[in-house]
């Protein structure tokens, strides 16, 4: 792997253009950094409203050099030169579409959302890494999570063409400027799309491909599938060069499912998911890419041995997950996250860090009331507020009904956790939290950003070993 051409499709396989040779592309997702993620730092709620909130305690001067001091320790060399030395090779890179777009003067694309993605990239390809660049995050929301950023359950995205317009003119901008890197892997248009008509995603993707490939013929596009990267029934012809983009977390990975012990039956269901994601790519003969997978992983200094058993069982399900894509053709994969305080990350931040110091009470509390899926308590007294409003719901709303609102692999307890904790609790929560970085001075802040640093987090050892060994 040089660097020396572009990567390309060709078959079923990700190649390099100078050679022919098979690239598998092994790596993990920057999630928190340039699309914050509320379970990977410890805000409540979605990004802008996290930014504003701490604006209103910090100021405008303030909170921009807090930010900016969190990107620059939250990924630099060490980092690339940590994830060489695990036999990765692929970064993928999440960003906010508000880095480069005001949503009250949409058409100037901001080069400071390019100072930001350039420094990246740049980073990745002094050290071989080759990036993917992800859009997470579109005006309206492409999906009806909170990680979309649009602060609602719906994804308006798909109901105006003014949006979607603002996005493919975006995605021109950035084809321009990268056009010619070899280092970039190629463009990750959206991030879990959910299109609940099912049309109208592949006619954006046939729009963006055509605007892409007018000023960049050479870049893979990974398209991901409608409803959160996993159904591509309805998608049409395979577009020039592109891949198609799973996401394979598994229920076997969260703590309020059934825990993975590795017997046949689990193994099998593992690998039928799979097979169903991957189901349309095989017919047509084209690459998949696993954008994101892998589990969490409960706090073994609260926890205790019991987190440390529960632990072991999550492990063991990443390693069944390896086997499985490498065994499938070499499915290239990018694991979900790199660093976080303490959830999935390769890398977190430790107890004794002034992030934790601070945040660490809230963090806390945000579990215990449940306010975001990931990093929920499922034993938390707090459910059982919410076994009464579930079973109000159940009462009043008749059997047929239950599905009605897409996406229908969320039942309706996950619908209405996810509207009334994630969204509105998580709302009032933003400001409780912003109001820790009362009096904070600049020197303060730098301190409380640099525990992001990779020298001051702790590394998770095994999982860490696991993927040296698979790069192997």
């Amino acid at each position: 792997m040089t660097g020396s051409a572009f990567l390309k499709v060709k078959g079923t396989i990700i190649v390099d253009d100078h050679n022919d040779e098979q690239v598998v592309l092994k790596g993990v997702g920057l999630g928190g950094m340039l699309n914050m993620e509320n379970f990977i730092t410890g805000y409540p709620g979605h990004e802008t409203e996290h930014k504003k909130s701490v604006e209103k305690v910090l100021g405008t001067e303030n909170t921009k050099f807090f930010f900016d001091k969190f990107y620059e320790y939250f990924f630099d060399e060490a980092d690339a030169k940590f994830l060489v030395d695990h036999g990765l090779n692929a970064v993928r890179v999440p960003f906010n579409h508000r880095h480069f777009i005001d949503d009250d003067n949409p058409a100037v694309i901001k080069e400071r959302g390019f100072e930001l993605l350039d420094r990246i990239v740049n980073i990745c390809a002094k050290y071989g890494i080759y990036t993917i660049l992800d859009l997470h995050t579109v005006p309206g929301g492409q999906n009806q999570d909170w990680h979309s950023d649009s602060g609602i359950h719906r994804a308006l995205f798909w109901d105006f063409r003014d949006f979607q317009d603002r996005i493919i003119q975006l995605w021109i901008v950035i084809a321009t400027r990268y056009r010619n890197n070899k280092w970039i892997a190629g463009y990750n248009p959206l991030n879990e799309p959910a299109d609940p008509e099912h049309t109208r995603l592949w006619d954006f993707y046939v729009r963006v491909e055509k605007s892409i490939r007018s000023v960049d013929p050479n870049h893979i596009l990974f398209l991901d599938g409608n409803t959160y990267a996993g159904d591509f029934t309805r998608f049409g012809e395979p577009l020039p060069n592109s891949v198609y983009a799973i996401h394979d977390y598994s229920f076997f990975g969260f703590p309020t499912f059934e825990q993975f012990e590795g017997n046949k039956d689990q193994v099998t269901k593992l690998q039928r998911s799979f097979d169903r994601k991957v189901k349309e790519a095989r017919d047509l003969g084209i690459p998949v890419w696993n954008g994101e997978f892998g589990p969490v992983y409960e706090d073994e200094v609260q926890g205790g041995d019991a987190a440390v058993v529960i632990n072991k069982k999550r492990y063991d399900l990443l390693k069944a997950q390896l086997k499985i894509y490498k065994n499938n053709n070499n499915v290239s994969w990018s694991l979900w996250t790199y660093k976080d305080v303490g959830v999935q990350g390769l890398a977190y931040v430790p107890h004794d860090s002034p992030w934790r110091k601070l945040f660490g009470d809230f963090i806390e509390k945000k579990r215990r009331v449940g306010a975001d899926f990931w990093g929920a308590n499922p034993d938390s007294e707090v459910e059982k507020l919410y076994d009464d409003l579930f079973e109000h719901f159940k009462r009043e709303i008749p059997d047929k009904y239950h599905k009605v609102m897409y996406p229908p692999l969320w039942n309706i307890r996950r619908q209405i956790t996810r509207v009334t904790r994630e969204i509105v609790l998580s709302s009032y929560l933003a400001y409780e939290y912003a109001d820790l970085l009362q009096g904070y001075s600049k020197d303060d802040l730098d301190k409380l950003a640099a525990s992001w640093k990779l020298e001051n987090c702790v590394l998770r050892n095994q999982l860490n070993q696991y993927l040296y060994e698979d790069s192997k």
